[in-house]
């Protein structure tokens, strides 16, 4: 069984790390520009990824926050917060990495989450190709598994499920991306592939939780 040290490591490398894999632009034969990876990949600079022209989905549902979620997670940088179930979720200050402020953790499953601000405005038809290309530069085969807009507790904004693989690990997360004046927010949740299908629930159920205050 994999170590669940194991999979939060390789998680952040996939979510956040953009300095692992540096990227140095060159030019081909046939004089197309290409990214070049320290990893070996590359992709073409302006290939155009059918997933992001993608018309994306409205869902029509109203998500809320559960009756249990009752501890109100708040960040103190942007006025956002998560309430969570405190029975079967644990959190604390970011310590792995300086990008986010909180990290969470499902005390059954290994499920994990993190919560992301900046403090600039993004629109979000732009922070979805910006969290794609972050994403790329660790694990260049990630891919948009699944991407809709819905409103949560009253909340506009983007979900995007992106899948892809670190050291042969495969890895899926899935995210609440909003931004409005105040700044733009990523709440992040992610799990080894093989086990969406079981924890989908419980990750759902901590996503609805998003506030903004």
């Amino acid at each position: 069984m994999m170590k669940i040290f194991n999979l939060k490591f390789l998680a952040f490398s996939l979510l956040i790390s953009t300095a692992s894999y540096a990227q140095t632009k060159a030019i081909t034969e046939t004089g197309v520009e290409v990214l070049l990876f320290d990893n070996g990949s590359w992709q073409f600079v302006d290939k155009e990824d059918p997933a992001l022209a993608e018309k994306v989905r409205v869902n029509k549902q109203k998500f809320e926050k559960s009756k249990e979620a009752s501890f109100l997670v708040k960040s103190t940088k942007i006025p956002v917060g998560v309430y969570i179930n405190p029975n079967e979720w644990k959190f604390r200050k970011s310590v792995d990495n300086e990008d986010a402020e909180y990290e969470f953790q499902h005390k059954t499953f290994d499920i994990y989450g993190l919560l992301i601000h900046e403090s600039t405005q993004i629109p979000i038809e732009t922070l979805k190709g910006i969290a794609l290309d972050n994403a790329r530069t660790a694990a260049p085969d990630i891919v948009i598994d699944d991407q809709e807009y819905r409103t949560v507790n009253d909340n506009y904004l983007l979900m995007m499920q992106l899948k892809g693989s670190v050291q042969g690990i495969k890895i899926i997360y899935r995210g609440f991306y909003y931004s409005n004046e105040h700044g733009t927010v990523q709440l992040i949740m992610y799990t080894g592939q093989n086990m969406l299908d079981k924890v989908k629930p419980e990750i759902e159920k901590f996503m609805s939780g998003f506030v903004t205050l």
